[in-house]
């Protein structure tokens, strides 16, 4: 990894770049941590939810008698005896179903008792007739015209007549016939992916109350509070609570991954029960629930068609995208808002032609995780552009070195790139694999080696009206800064980003930097954790913030500087002074490694300007907005981030032919960051990704059959463990100082797993001379595409 101390343009300094433990890292390790598991409420109820018996079906009668008789049991409710309350960003799924049911998880009942095994043996009490229906679980036959209608109306009410979702994403630019008639070479492919579940370590789940004046808290294993206090706050208009407050915390989370961008039903049937009962009520849902009744990763299908002349120069892309939305509408059906970065800008194009369908079935519904939509896309993308080399008889590294983006340029859906350092992760990733000398010359091995490209937003990702973060920076008595961020940390190393930013930007010690539980009642407005986003806009509203701080304390000090270092002498303005790891100084007696004239502990001064006639205390606030714009979706047009971070992965497999095994034996991830923030936090960060990326690529899918999930449980569902990453990997990081980002940094989150399943599935192809279009590489289809491939030759 490079010094960003030593990279020219990148000013010096003391505490962004440095390794550090992180501050959430000791209270983890000795079990201290808060999670949602661990809390208590005195009076605290156990709720359980009952899920449908089918995929399809209507609801004719609920039998709730049984389960209201146990013992213990305080509340059972039902659609038929709670206020409708529903959900998702189309509003099309109503927190209990009443009518009738659309998937298997869909929720028709629940119970809150005052222990978890009573809760369940009431749920199982409770008998739900029901009179199935036919059901549609391929998004293709969902589409034919006598396809059973999974909604018969929208949201609003309004019939339907398709199971066709109203929301579409499309883009075109440039002559596409021209283009095509133009190429001298064209690939054309289609490409899938499966279902894959997010795998928190910690379950999902809950705690809701209310207060005596029917004010809610709800402590949530959320990314988004302030939306999820918005779409709580509308469930309360529903109870009749309308203008109540709503106030939202978030405990230490055991990882997100996405599985916090929605807000759930368990959440609202944790409020409607504590509604009903008067008392706290906590859901919580077990690991094989977590699999089976919460959204996983969107599965898709992608048809690409690219083009190039005779050099290898793309001449088109045209991508169709077809995505099965399953029951409802939450978040995973946007997952093409996404696609469009790498479909219009990922490489130099003109020409490009974006479309994709999203169609209601009785599966499972979908939701955000880590990449939303980019490795679906780039997936397709980075594979069909090797094949594309190939038949072009150009090097699959020269024909991306030939139409890698450029720093300052506007890509076909109006991106505008300020540093690109994707040439540099091409070089560096090439370099490391040693790409001239292994690249096509390993076949008698069965070796190969692959790479593969990316892009992302780096710097937030706007598709909400406000992108923003807001930050209070608050001084005590002693020293110490206390930061109020409505960003959520969730094991991605935020809290890291904001103690080193901090220190950096007001001048102290990290040691002296707090960060404050998320709390809507405490901390300033935050939009969410997502889209590579949190780091890079709180620490850009730290800068604002303690420029602020930094001012008004200075100012101050200057009035009480001479009876601080001595007798009284010549005044001093706040230009004079400097406030340098926690010690106020004569600025021009400070350097880099240390004060060497009259120097006053930050504590000690702030006393001094506090226990005084008219004392003072310190805060300052800051609103950061991303310069960025709210796309056209109708036209795929926007420039949906204030940067775009890019990065290049390669790696070297061996194949077993007799079995369809695939051994990594090198992975390098080489990634434009703008800046390294927290370094610890970085790598551990790119670790996790790859590993996800490697389970992507190779074992993880979610099974299902008429919408059943059959492997709901890590027993049948293989993510990478400690011993399959294993393997030498090689990590490295660009650093050209982007202008938008605090510190000169980029948002580095989710581009970890985007572009490892084509890395590997190109060093396959390397290796064997076969390419599985069909995600997870596994062996069962590898080892098919071998025996088939020999069979052709044959």
């Amino acid at each position: 990894m490079t010094d960003p101390r030593k990279l020219p343009g990148l000013e010096p300094l003391r505490h962004v770049g440095r390794d550090r433990i992180r501050p959430d890292a000791r209270a983890k390790a000795l079990g201290q941590a808060e999670y949602i598991h661990d809390i208590e409420r005195p009076g605290m109820l156990h709720g359980q939810v009952v899920f449908s018996a089918h995929p399809h079906a209507r609801i004719l009668h609920i039998d709730t008698s049984r389960a209201e008789r146990l013992p213990g049991v305080r509340a059972v409710i039902t659609a038929a005896n709670t206020p409708e309350i529903r959900i998702g960003f189309l509003r099309d799924n109503p927190v209990l179903k009443g009518g009738k049911v659309r998937a298997l998880r869909d929720e028709v009942a629940a119970v809150a008792a005052t222990d978890p095994e009573i809760a369940r043996e009431a749920a199982a009490l409770i008998d739900v007739i029901y009179e199935p229906l036919p059901a549609v679980f391929d998004p293709r036959a969902a589409m034919l015209p006598d396809a059973p209608l999974v909604h018969e109306t929208d949201g609003r009410g309004r019939p339907v007549t398709s199971n066709l979702l109203p929301v579409r994403f499309r883009h075109d630019s440039g002559d596409l016939a021209a283009a095509r008639r133009a190429s001298a070479h064209i690939a054309e492919g289609t490409y899938t992916t499966p279902l894959i579940q997010q795998s928190c370590m910690g379950t999902a789940g809950c705690l809701a109350e209310f207060d005596p004046s029917g004010n809610l808290r709800i402590q949530a294993k959320t990314q988004i509070p302030f939306l999820a206090q918005r779409d709580f706050g509308r469930a309360l208009g529903a109870l009749g609570l309308g203008g109540r407050n709503v106030r939202v915390t978030v405990p230490a989370l055991g990882g997100g991954f996405g599985t916090g961008l929605d807000t759930h039903a368990y959440e609202y049937i944790s409020i409607l029960l504590a509604w009903r009962t008067g008392r706290p009520v906590k859901v919580l849902y077990s690991r094989e629930e977590e699999f089976s009744a919460l959204s996983p990763r969107q599965s898709s299908t992608v048809h690409i068609t690219q083009g190039c002349d005779a050099e290898g120069r793309l001449t088109f892309r045209r991508v169709r995208v077809l995505q099965d939305n399953g029951a409802y509408g939450g978040w995973g059906a946007t997952y093409p808002s996404v696609m469009l970065l790498p479909a219009t800008s990922l490489y130099r194009v003109d020409c490009v032609s974006f479309d994709a369908e999203i169609v209601y079935t009785n599966n499972t519904w979908a939701q955000a995780m880590r990449g939303y939509g980019n490795p679906e896309l780039t997936w397709a993308l980075e594979s069909n552009l090797d094949e594309l080399a190939r038949r072009a008889g150009v090097d699959a590294l020269a024909m991306r070195r030939l139409n890698c983006n450029r720093s300052g340029e506007v890509t076909p859906m109006g991106l505008k790139v300020g540093t690109c350092g994707l040439a540099e992760c091409l070089d560096g990733t090439a370099e490391r694999l040693d790409w001239p000398g292994k690249r096509g010359r390993q076949r008698h091995l069965r070796r190969g080696v692959g790479l593969a490209s990316l892009m992302h937003v780096g710097g937030s990702g706007r598709i909400y009206r406000s992108d923003g973060s807001g930050v209070i920076l608050r001084f005590d008595d002693y020293g110490n800064v206390y930061v109020y961020s409505g960003g959520v940390e969730m094991g991605q190393g935020l809290h890291a980003a904001l103690t080193a930013a901090t220190a950096e930007a007001v001048g102290v010690l990290p040691e002296q930097v707090f960060i404050n539980q998320t709390d809507t009642a405490t901390c300033p407005w935050d939009v969410g954790t997502h889209a590579s986003r949190g780091a890079f806009v709180a620490c850009n509203a730290v800068q604002m913030a303690a420029r602020a701080l930094r001012a008004e304390l200075l100012g101050a000090a200057a009035e009480v500087w001479p009876e601080l270092v001595g007798p009284p002498g010549a005044g001093a303005t706040a230009g004079d002074l400097d406030l340098v790891d926690g010690l106020v100084t004569a600025r021009d007696q400070a350097d880099q490694g240390g004060q060497s004239g009259p120097a006053v502990p930050l504590g000690k001064l702030l006393r001094a300007l506090h226990f005084r006639e008219g004392g003072r205390m310190f805060t300052a606030q800051a609103f950061y907005e991303p310069p960025s714009e709210l796309p056209d979706w109708s036209k795929g047009i926007g420039n949906m981030s204030a940067t775009y971070a890019y990065g290049v992965q390669g790696v070297e497999v061996e194949v077993d032919v007799e079995t369809g095994d695939v051994r990594i034996c090198k992975l390098v991830a080489v990634h434009d960051v703008g800046r390294v923030l927290c370094p610890q936090a970085l790598r551990g960060q790119t670790y996790g990704a790859l590993a996800q990326g490697l389970g992507y690529a190779l074992t993880e899918q979610v099974h299902t059959h008429e919408g059943r999930i059959l492997n709901p449980g890590f027993t049948d569902y293989k993510i990478p463990t400690a011993e399959e990453m294993g393997i030498p990997i090689e990590l490295a990081f660009v650093e050209l100082g982007d202008e938008e980002g605090p510190f000169g940094a980029k948002g580095v989150g989710e581009p970890g797993l985007v572009p490892t399943a084509p890395a590997i599935a190109n060093a396959i192809y390397d290796a064997v001379g076969v390419r599985v279009r069909d995600l997870p590489i596994t062996p069962e289809k590898l080892l098919a595409a071998i025996r088939e491939a020999s069979h052709v030759s044959k």
